[in-house]
């Protein structure tokens, strides 16, 4: 089934230069290895040692935040939308 996989434009020199790509999986997991597999050098600035996301990745499926849903083990369906969006902080 496949998903649109929203990239951030800090990963797109991964991908070269595609804001956008479109891949197959059933949960969050799998579509972000596929991501890696398409693309490399993805999981290691994805994910930690662990196989968890990095502490600054947020992960959206259909806008909503997958920490709040059952995390990587998120179902995606067909046409969904996954964005990743690393995280900002910072401030005068």
């Amino acid at each position: 089934m496949p998903v649109t996989v929203r990239i951030p434009t800090q990963l797109r020199t991964l991908t070269g230069g595609a804001s956008e790509v479109s891949l197959e999986g059933g949960t969050v997991a799998e579509v972000l290895h596929q991501l890696d597999t398409a693309h490399a050098g993805f999981g290691e600035r994805i994910f930690d040692d662990s196989g968890s996301l990095r502490r600054f990745v947020n992960v959206f499926v259909a806008d909503e935040d997958i920490r709040f849903l059952q995390n990587l083990d998120t179902q995606v369906e067909n046409g969904q939308v996954v964005s990743i969006v690393p995280a900002v902080a910072g401030g005068a």
